[in-house]
């Protein structure tokens, strides 16, 4: 048997309640059935939304940057000086607050300084992820040819308005050259050589780079540290490159490589270290990274990271459930790590920095041949994105950043490109939905449905029937519901207590095919439908439709 690590390591070497009803074609007719409620208590926050919740991940990894994000300043393909114009147009509307480059376990391996400089200057390097490349992938995902570097993804960043998030490379080069890295992007124009090597490429006042990652899953391919050990690490390069650094006019933010799923000892192994050092030095630390997929679906047979994983487009209803029985472990996942940071931060200074999570399937169902670690996105995704983004909202306090593996051709990615063809997925469109959550007041929720009953291989088993999230944005509420049955509608008071309700929309992403997917010759099989809703009818009932996400915008008074 073998787990991510071996495996990763082996192939890379208080008022009144108002209540409200969908319009037609959801209106409910005849009786209710009231077994389901929802109530949204405004005199209860529970912290502003973080923007970068919402954040994304971009790895040199098979067709991630490569056909994805860079097809390059001579390509036929519509570009924005070489980065793909539908993709930027794309992610404009979802409002992407943080985009992570360049890994992933390819940042342990990257010298930044491979991508600066004239294009036809850079070196050609062998990834990362080179041993497990197909014949089928072009060579520049063997070979990176690092025509995408920090100036092509910072001008990427610009075009989208993101903020950066750089991951340093600590397995392989020294701290001088995290320093370095900082210094190219954030010293002022004309300070430095290196300031002066940003301008030469066009880029004349600095970046400005707020986010660092120290590392990257420095328990496995970022260099198989204990915790102990990784803490010293950290603890050196964040004394060598300072929190804050006035000559910059930056405030730098350290994020350190965290566990994996529960991996309790090394939060606690990690901290412990830096605190026994000099305790103060527990301020140097922004956010602890967490890493967290949903990948097995043998339902107890297996833990072996390969002979553990599902399909993409061919599982059964009990395989739905069970991803998202896997995915809803994140709530225990953030609760427990907050608890354990506790034990060494009181003042729960340091933040959790969920930089990669979603569902990760056995190859085949990539759209592009050739594409290592591409899966084709479904209704199954859209519907364990919602919950999960559910989940950080309920905890704002908690988690201060989050960016979903990966962006474009990968795994729960939001868009699927090869050459000139391009579509959203379905988990795109939850990104898009949930948007309007972004800096809002999160409030206290409560979901109350009926149990999803499904057997589990001849014993019963159950997951609950409603959760979702709601935030405050001056008068306008935002609540967004995932319904996770596969075929039950679940009719549903809807109470707001603390104000009335002047008017709303309803949002709802659904499709009577679980296994229902986009692709590039049918790009609108999953997609919102939008309809008003009417409170002119009394105390009616939200009909939440089965295997959905929904937003609901309501205005108050």
């Amino acid at each position: 048997m073998i787990g991510r690590r071996e495996f990763i390591r082996n192939s890379a070497a208080g008022a009144g309640y108002f209540w409200l009803n969908r319009v037609a074609p959801f209106a409910a007719t005849g009786a209710v059935a009231d077994d389901s409620r929802i109530e949204v208590l405004l005199g209860e926050p529970l912290g502003v939304i973080s923007p970068n919740i919402y954040g994304h991940f971009t790895e040199n990894l098979g067709g991630v940057i490569y056909d994805g994000v860079w097809v390059g300043e001579k390509s036929k393909v519509p570009n924005l000086n070489g980065i793909r114009k539908e993709l930027v147009e794309e992610m404009r509307k979802i409002k992407a607050p943080v985009i992570r480059f360049p890994g992933g376990c390819f940042a342990d391996s990257y010298d930044w300084r491979d991508g600066i400089g004239p294009a036809d200057k850079r070196p050609r390097r062998t990834n990362f992820w080179a041993q497990d490349e197909t014949p089928a992938g072009p060579a520049s995902h063997k070979y990176d040819p690092n025509q995408f570097g920090t100036n092509e993804f910072m001008q990427f960043c610009r075009l989208i308005a993101s903020q950066p998030y750089l991951a340093a490379n600590v397995r392989s080069l020294p701290a001088a050259e995290f320093y370095r890295w900082v210094e190219y992007c954030n010293s002022p124009a004309g300070s430095t050589t290196l300031a002066d090597m940003r301008a030469a490429a066009g880029y004349a006042e600095p970046f400005g780079v707020r986010y660092w990652g120290v590392g990257n899953e420095s328990w496995g391919c970022g260099g198989n540290f204990t915790a102990q050990e990784y803490a010293v690490e950290f603890r050196r390069y964040a004394a060598w490159v300072p929190q804050y650094a006035p000559q910059y006019g930056q405030k730098l933010s350290f994020i350190a490589s965290g566990p994996s799923d529960d991996n309790w000892e090394w939060t606690r192994g990690f901290l412990q270290e830096i605190v026994r050092h000099t305790p103060g030095d527990i301020r140097s630390i922004y956010g602890l990274a967490l890493h967290s997929y949903a990948w097995n679906l043998s339902r107890g047979r297996t833990r072996d990271w390969v002979e553990g994983k599902g399909d993409a487009l061919k599982f059964e209803t009990v395989d739905w459930y069970e991803l998202l029985r896997q995915g809803d472990v994140m709530e225990s996942l953030i609760n427990g790590h907050w608890q354990a940071m506790g034990e060494f931060d009181s003042q729960h200074s340091v933040k959790l920095v969920v930089d990669e999570w979603g569902p990760w399937y056995r190859p085949g169902s990539e759209a592009t041949p050739g594409d290592i670690l591409e899966q084709m996105p479904t209704l199954r995704d859209a519907v364990f994105s919602g919950m999960t983004l559910d989940t950080f909202n309920r905890h704002p306090d908690k988690v201060a950043m989050a960016n979903c593996a990966q962006l474009i051709n990968c795994l729960n990615s939001l868009y699927l490109a090869h050459e000139d063809k391009f579509c959203v997925t379905p988990v795109g469109h939850v990104f898009a939905m949930y948007a309007a959550h972004q800096d809002g007041q999160a409030l206290r929720t409560i979901f109350s449905a009926p149990a999803v009953n499904y057997d589990r291989d001849g014993k019963p088993a159950s997951f609950w029937g409603l959760n979702g999230s709601a935030s405050l944005h001056g008068k306008e509420l935002v609540l967004t519901v995932v319904n996770p049955h596969v075929s039950a509608t679940r009719e549903t008071k809807i109470a707001v207590r603390g104000a009335s309700l002047k008017s709303g929309t309803a949002t709802t992403l659904t499709n009577p095919d679980i296994h229902a997917h986009n692709t590039f010759d049918q790009r609108d099989v999953v997609s919102p439908k939008t309809k008003a809703l009417d409170f002119q009818r009394g105390d009616l009932v939200y009909n939440f439709t089965p295997a959905s996400v929904t937003k609901l915008t309501l205005s108050l008074e």
